[in-house]
């Protein structure tokens, strides 16, 4: 009766465990049946662009549509300048403008000038989104006569990518802060928490500021339009060798220039001149008579007196 019960129990616990057995052979299969569905759809692409690249692009058997790599969006920042010689200033701006405005752009800085001749040039700013930056820039040549094109386009997707991940990382750790600031208990740690809180958002703010640039750069191209009426590198003038009259208009005008200055000169001399002059008869007649009598001692003889004839007793 015994062995019955431990052969009953023995049984019932082989029974058990062949159960348990096959529900983690289940759990483990159905486990490795979603990894490697995973796996092969995730290497499906792969696989079949590897194929497409061996055989110079092979069809599909069943569609016969052949099979294109995605290419990743990428964020680019287009600049540009053109100089356009056009006809009509005026007209060929407003054109300018039209096209800008139907591709959804707006007008930036605008700068007039007019030469010594009368000729106008204008400088604009137009800033049209990417998609259409082919568009317009193939419309704005089209206006005149091109002189110069100059293209630019700077790929900044890591510096977007990295942008928008420390936002995310700034934004959690913002949240943080304001969690240990809601179960803070001390005012030291409360002030602490909001110095640090303080800061984080600071930095935040300073990302969000960057990601908007980098958002309106690469969103909308910029262009420079410079329109004008006449060549911008005008030719070079003729050099003629001067003749006789050209040498002798050229000596006269030196003549004319040079008895000009000397005029000039006399008339500002001639003031002092005058001065000195007086100064001079003062020192000759006044001055030095009386210094050479007191040098000798002697009174100045009156004219007529004889110097032999002795003078009466008194």
């Amino acid at each position: 009766m015994r062995a019955s019960r431990s052969f009953s129990s023995a049984r019932n616990l082989a029974g058990a465990l062949l159960v348990a057995s096959l529900a983690l052979a289940g759990c483990s299969a159905a486990g490795g049946g979603s990894d490697a569905s995973g796996k092969s759809m995730a290497d499906g692409p792969a696989r079949q662009s590897g194929a497409a690249g061996a055989g110079g692009g092979a069809s599909d058997a069943k569609t016969g549509d052949r099979r294109v790599p995605q290419v990743t969006a990428s964020a680019i920042i287009r600049t540009a300048s053109l100089t356009v010689q056009v006809k009509d200033v005026p007209k060929a701006l407003d054109d300018a403008r039209t096209t800008t405005e139907d591709a959804g752009g707006f007008v930036g800085d605008e700068t007039t000038t007019r030469d010594t001749g009368g000729h106008e040039r204008t400088r604009v700013v137009l800033r049209v989104p990417t998609a259409k930056y082919d568009e317009v820039m193939t419309a704005l040549q089209g206006t005149g006569k091109l002189l110069e094109r100059n293209a630019k386009a700077e790929d900044v997707t890591d510096q977007v990518v990295d942008v928008e991940s420390r936002i995310k990382s700034q934004r959690a750790s913002v949240a943080r802060v304001r969690e240990l600031m809601d179960r803070a208990e001390k005012l030291s740690d409360v002030v602490a928490l909001e110095g640090e809180l303080s800061t984080r958002e600071s930095d935040l703010e300073s990302l969000l500021a960057q990601q908007s640039s980098l958002k309106d750069r690469t969103s909308l191209a910029t262009i420079t339009l410079s329109l004008s009426a006449t060549p911008v590198h005008k030719a070079a003038a003729k050099n003629d060798d001067p003749g006789f009259l050209d040498a002798l208009s050229g000596g006269w005008s030196a003549f004319l220039a040079t008895l000009r200055w000397v005029t000039v000169v006399v008339g500002a001399v001639l003031p002092f001149a005058a001065l000195a002059a007086v100064l001079a008869f003062l020192w000759l007649r006044l001055v030095r008579p009386r210094l050479r009598e007191r040098r000798t001692g002697r009174p100045r003889r009156a004219r007529g007196a004889d110097p032999a004839r002795p003078r009466p007793a008194p």
